[in-house]
């Protein structure tokens, strides 16, 4: 048994899987497994990861299915208290686990914790900082209006809170991450690290830079929370459409 499992889809991330994976070996905090889920990769990305020897990788393959399916297998293999996601173009500072468990561990009450992201181009260079929001307890309304989180490698999460909320919802193919955030944070408090631990790559091959299909993915993951938030918070509607358009200028003119 392990303190924390982290879980990270791959497919075909041959030229930054070895980097992210060495980003987790690197941590200062080392109670925990990382499971790998290669998700149909058809590159030299599992031979890659073969070729890391450490006890605490564990590397599980399957046919292509996409990253909801390759998280959710992945929590299905977890054994840790806590859950972490990691993306596999993606790093972490080397305190990201130990600062994001001290906070949870600080604060019983909150059942995510999460940090600030700063962006990094294909090569691994800095690109720019991140929205460095911090919010602690009730972030619902502001998870309405926008993903602060920013990305899906950031959170630490109790286990326990799947229970209650499901896994990741196989049917979206966009904003996922969000959803999920959404979700959690409808129900549980959430806890802020204000230190830049996470590195997100910027690369044109992301889903992310797909601005149409990003813009159906969150009309859809909007639609759905403002059905399920309370009347109170229905005015909160307009600002978040209002500012997925505003990121989906930003995302545009930034390709």
């Amino acid at each position: 048994m392990v303190l924390i499992s982290i879980i990270i889809p791959v497919y075909n991330d041959e030229q930054t899987i070895k980097q992210t994976i060495e980003s987790v070996l690197n941590q200062t905090f080392t109670d925990f497994e990382i499971i790998v889920i290669d998700d149909g990769s058809q590159d030299s990305t599992g031979e890659i990861i073969s070729s890391i020897k450490d006890a605490r990788l564990k590397i599980f393959s399957y046919p292509n299915a996409g990253v909801n399916r390759a998280r959710n297998r992945g929590l299905s293999h977890a054994s840790g208290d806590y859950i972490a996601f990691l993306d596999a173009d993606d790093l972490w500072h080397p305190d990201k686990l130990q600062f994001q468990l001290n906070a949870l561990q600080a604060n019983p009450q909150a059942t995510v914790a999460y940090s600030w992201t700063d962006y990094i181009d294909e090569s691994g260079q800095f690109l720019r900082r991140g929205n460095h929001i911090t919010l602690n307890g009730n972030v619902y309304p502001q998870l309405l209006l926008t993903d602060f989180l920013e990305n899906g490698s950031n959170v630490l999460i109790r286990k326990k809170a799947f229970d209650t909320v499901g896994q990741f919802d196989e049917s979206l193919t966009q904003a996922e991450d969000w959803n999920m955030w959404l979700r959690l944070a409808a129900r549980y408090p959430f806890v802020a690290v204000p230190y830049p631990h996470i590195l997100y790559r910027v690369s044109g091959n992301s889903a992310s830079s797909d601005t149409s299909k990003m813009e159906a993915g969150c009309l859809q993951v909007i639609e759905r929370a403002f059905a399920a938030a309370p009347d109170s918070l229905q005015y909160l509607k307009k600002h978040s459409l209002a500012n997925l358009y505003k990121y989906l200028i930003f995302k545009a003119l930034e390709s």
